[in-house]
C-alpha cells in the first residue's frame, strides 16, 4: 500500500519525473497496473481537491492531466497483454458541452475498451444532438456521460432530455460520471447509473448488458 500512496502523493504534488520514475520501476518488477491506475486516478483526485480549494488552478488541472496521461501510456501494454478483443457490447461516450476535460473520460474509454466493448468516443464539450446522432447510427446500448466541472450537471440533464425527446430513451442504459458526481446529481441527470471510477463503470456497463 506504501507503494500506491508514494505514487498518489507523486501525482499530487505533481512532480512528473518522480511519478514516471516510479510507475517504471512498478511494473519493472511486475506490479499490477491496475493499482497503479487506481493510485493514480487517487492522485488527481486529490488535486481536483486542491482545485476546489483554490489551492491548484487551471494549468495545474492540465499538468496533472498529462501527467495521468502518460501513466496510462505506460501502463497499457501490460493492461493489453493476453486480452482477447472479443466485442461483448458498443458504448457512445463523450465529456457533455460546456467542459473540456477529457482526463477521467479517456481512462474509462480505455477501460471499457481492454474490457470488451467497442466505444465511440465523441470527445469533450459534445452538444447533446451528437450524442442523439452517435446513438442512432450506432445502435448502441449504453451511453457514457462524463463531466469534471459542475456545470456540467445541467448539460447531463439536457442531454438525457433530448436523448428522451428523440425517441431513444427506452432504449440506452445511461451511465454518468466525474467530478463530483453522486447519486443526487444521477437523479437530477435523469440517468440510469452513476461511477466513481473506470473500474465501476466496467462493472455498470457488464451489469447494463446483463439485463
Amino acid at each position: 500500500m506504501a507503494m500506491a500512496d508514494e505514487l498518489t502523493n507523486l501525482i499530487a504534488d505533481l512532480k512528473e519525473t518522480e511519478a514516471l520514475e516510479h510507475v517504471e520501476k512498478r511494473l519493472s518488477a511486475g506490479g499490477n497496473p491496475l493499482e497503479i491506475l487506481a493510485a493514480a486516478r487517487g492522485g488527481l483526485e486529490i488535486v481536483g481537491q486542491r482545485f476546489a480549494a483554490s489551492e491548484y488552478f487551471i494549468p495545474d488541472l492540465v499538468y496533472a492531466g498529462e501527467i495521468l496521461r502518460q501513466v496510462v501510456k505506460m501502463v497499457e501494454p501490460k493492461l493489453k497483454a493476453g486480452h482477447e478483443m472479443k466485442r461483448i457490447g458498443k458504448v457512445v461516450f463523450g465529456t457533455v458541452a460546456g467542459d473540456i476535460h477529457d482526463i477521467g473520460k479517456d481512462i474509462v474509454v480505455f477501460m471499457l475498451d481492454i474490457n470488451g466493448f467497442k466505444v465511440h468516443d465523441l470527445g469533450i464539450d459534445i452538444p447533446a444532438q451528437a450524442f442523439v446522432d452517435k446513438i442512432k447510427e450506432t445502435g448502441a446500448p449504453i451511453v457514457g456521460l462524463s463531466g469534471f466541472l459542475t456545470l456540467a450537471f445541467d448539460a447531463m440533464k439536457e442531454t438525457i432530455k433530448a436523448i428522451e425527446a428523440a425517441g431513444l430513451r427506452n432504449k440506452v442504459k445511461i451511465m454518468i460520471g466525474g467530478g463530483q458526481v453522486d447519486e443526487e446529481i444521477r437523479r437530477y441527470a435523469g440517468a440510469d447509473a452513476f461511477g466513481r471510477d473506470a473500474i465501476e463503470a466496467v462493472k455498470l456497463a457488464k451489469g447494463f448488458l446483463s439485463k
